[in-house]
């Protein structure tokens, strides 16, 4: 399977990323003196399994709803991983290490075998073998959000099973806890803790917040009139609403929720309803109608829409990061988000985008991480990586033996 490619250089990011491991190995041997003997034995990071790296080590996790194939391009060496053909196939979802392939009857995990961990003040990376775990029932409608702790299945129905994250880690689903009632949405891990809208009747949904056996232990002033998009930021967990977004955070074990509004009226069809975004960015991307960009800054509390032209698919890396727009011109279009001026386009076009943006395949979509966006190009059964720092320069292109209409990134 041939692959493309040029040297791809270590990001200013991921050298900063380094030498904080860096850091923290060294804070680690300075305390595994003969006061603290048993430090030495498992080192700081160490997860049994896994390797650990300096640098961020990216896959992608592919599939072909016609064929049913799927494959893992690992970033890093370029190379492409068969994993098991998934018949029925529509939707495929990732919380950064496993992928959660959606189909009619249920929705089968694999594990992508690469992982971050978030200390805070430095970054673990991790790679492992590719793995695949088991099946989770549920067919369209399930959704699926995670945290280090909890893995949480919310059914179409708003049923909802907790299952632990150390089970899928080993490879199993384990036997799931079945949260009390039902909800208005995808039930999000947060903060130990679980986020969840609850709704009487017709009125608009409430924020509730749940202990992980789902006993409600707040509930925080709220009103979420006909909620869709959420998304977990490092401000809080976003829930979109009509009227705009619920921003709900934990302070020293108070949760709050605070509006943010449009500020205007948004006809049904141009609000945002799903994000996008770099994982622990604080800026989320939705589109806005047919035309249009929604951009919402969670630490400015503020929403800009950004006058696109005809979108497909939109991300960004976050603040001073252009925003990433596909159009049906089938170019990738880079603007201002504070200006909304068009600041790039690549030429020639990246993929032929009609069947998607008619609704009768898979839109393409644009994953981001901290140096690099991706981009599938179905009907050229290829992937482009993209440096949005540079003028939005093609620096690798994948060539695929399966037309990659599902994609999602992992390693983040």
């Amino acid at each position: 399977m041939p692959v493309r490619s040029r040297t791809r250089p270590l990001a200013p990011a991921l050298l900063s990323a380094a030498l904080l491991t860096a850091g923290c190995a060294g804070q680690q041997d300075a305390g595994s003196g003969p006061e603290n003997p048993s430090s030495s034995a498992t080192p700081h990071g160490y997860v049994e399994g896994a390797a650990e790296a300096a640098e961020q080590q990216s896959r992608l996790l592919l599939g072909d709803p016609g064929t049913g194939d799927t494959r893992v391009l690992d970033l890093i060496t370029g190379k492409v991983h068969d994993t098991a053909r998934r018949a029925g196939v529509t939707e495929l979802t990732t919380d950064g290490r496993f992928g959660y392939f959606h189909g009619a009857d249920g929705t089968h995990v694999l594990d992508s075998g690469a992982w971050m961990v978030d200390h805070g003040d430095h970054v673990h990376y991790y790679r492992a073998k590719i793995q695949e775990v088991g099946e989770l029932p549920g067919g369209p409608g399930t959704s699926i959000r995670s945290d280090a702790g909890a893995t949480v299945v919310t059914a179409a129905d708003g049923k909802a099973d907790v299952h632990s994250r150390a089970d899928l880690e080993k490879g199993t689903l384990g036997t799931p806890a079945r949260l009390p009632g039902t909800y208005a949405g995808p039930v999000v891990p947060y903060a130990e803790h679980l986020i969840a809208l609850t709704r009487d009747g017709d009125a608009p949904a409430k924020v509730a917040v749940l202990d992980r056996s789902g006993k409600r232990v707040a509930a925080p002033e709220s009103e979420c009139e006909d909620p869709r998009g959420d998304a977990v930021t490092r401000r809080g967990v976003v829930l979109g609403c009509a009227d705009g977004a619920l921003l709900v955070r934990e302070d020293d074990g108070t949760f709050t929720a605070e509006k943010i509004a449009y500020g205007e009226d948004v006809p049904k069809k141009e609000r945002a309803a799903q994000f996008r975004h770099r994982p622990d960015s604080s800026t989320l991307t939705a589109a806005a109608g047919g035309n249009a960009v929604w951009v919402l800054d969670v630490t400015k509390r503020a929403w800009t829409r950004v006058e696109t032209g005809p979108v497909v698919a939109a991300n960004t890396a976050g603040e001073g990061s252009p925003l990433l727009v596909l159009q049906t011109d089938g170019a990738l279009h880079g603007y201002d988000m504070s200006t909304g001026k068009e600041t790039a386009v690549t030429e020639p076009l990246l993929t032929d985008v009609p069947e998607a943006a008619t609704g009768e395949a898979p839109a393409p979509v644009i994953e981001v991480d901290r140096s690099r966006a991706y981009l599938n190009d179905p009907a050229g059964r290829r992937v482009y990586e993209i440096d949005y720092n540079d003028a939005l320069r093609v620096a690798r292109t994948f060539d695929l033996d399966l037309r990659p209409s599902l994609m999602v990134e992992t390693g983040r």
